[in-house]
């Protein structure tokens, strides 16, 4: 555990002098707040109180697009400098370096969705008597759960390749797939395909999201989906590590 720790703040250390990462955090915070801004405006004109969703929704979507660039140095960039190799030799397992890059990774997202907690402190005052905590709650949750996953996802991708556009790119790709091809998928297959049909409907990521975690509905399946995805990229980016240990 000690070295899980040393390496996940070493990583998020990182970010906070990375350029990059501080661009990133910028324009999700902005996108957000202009969001976060013209849906006030136009709930004023409209007279109806706007909820959560309007921060929760767009920043799922945010997350999605923004972890390819948060992940893709993590592993792949160890492998491109050659310093893979002195990890490999040191007293650390490799569960415990994929798990630690990834840690490092969760926690500077998690900075910023708790940055994101802003939003819901405006609307609360705005809105008398305040605004609905159940969706909050639910939604921030399934947030949280859909970043652990994300980035497990990308550091399992980075474990795979030496080559940063490559990682960039075959993570975006994968993502892209699991956000917002998946579920038309379902649907054009319809019911028809039995269990095909459902389980693709299953890894569609969105849904667990949309359906029922930003509405205020925690379901156990949902939670499940979302642990059991980060388990099993981190275990495939631990395997990947195992491999380059014995080329």
């Amino acid at each position: 555990m000690r070295n899980i720790w040393t390496i996940a703040s070493r990583e998020y250390r990182l970010y906070f002098g990375s350029p990059a990462a501080y661009m990133i955090a910028f324009m999700i915070f902005l996108v957000i707040g202009i969001l976060f801004y013209l849906n006030i405006q136009v709930a004023l004109v409209q007279q109806f109180a706007p909820g959560v969703q309007v921060v929760l929704g767009p920043m799922a979507v945010l997350v999605m697009l923004a972890t390819p660039a948060i992940t893709t140095r993590l592993l792949s960039d160890e492998v491109r400098l050659g310093t893979i190799e002195l990890l490999l030799t040191a007293p650390v397992r490799d569960g415990e370096l994929v798990v630690g890059k990834w840690l490092g990774a969760f926690l500077f997202m998690l900075t910023l969705v708790a940055v994101t907690l802003v939003y819901p402190l405006v609307l609360n005052q705005l809105i008398q008597p305040g605004i609905d905590q159940g969706p909050m709650i639910s939604g921030y949750l399934g947030l949280i759960l859909l970043v652990a996953s994300m980035i497990a996802i990308g550091v399992m991708v980075s474990a795979f390749f030496s080559n940063q556009i490559a990682t960039f790119a075959t993570t975006m790709g994968l993502l892209i797939l699991l956000w917002w091809i998946i579920g038309p998928i379902a649907q054009t297959v319809g019911a028809s395909a039995g269990w095909f049909s459902e389980v693709v409907r299953y890894i569609d990521f969105s849904d667990h999201y949309y359906s029922n975690l930003l509405r205020g509905i925690i379901d156990l399946k949902d939670i499940v989906f979302y642990l059991s995805i980060t388990a099993l990229a981190l275990f495939l980016g631990t395997v990947a590590v195992e491999m380059r240990r014995w080329r």
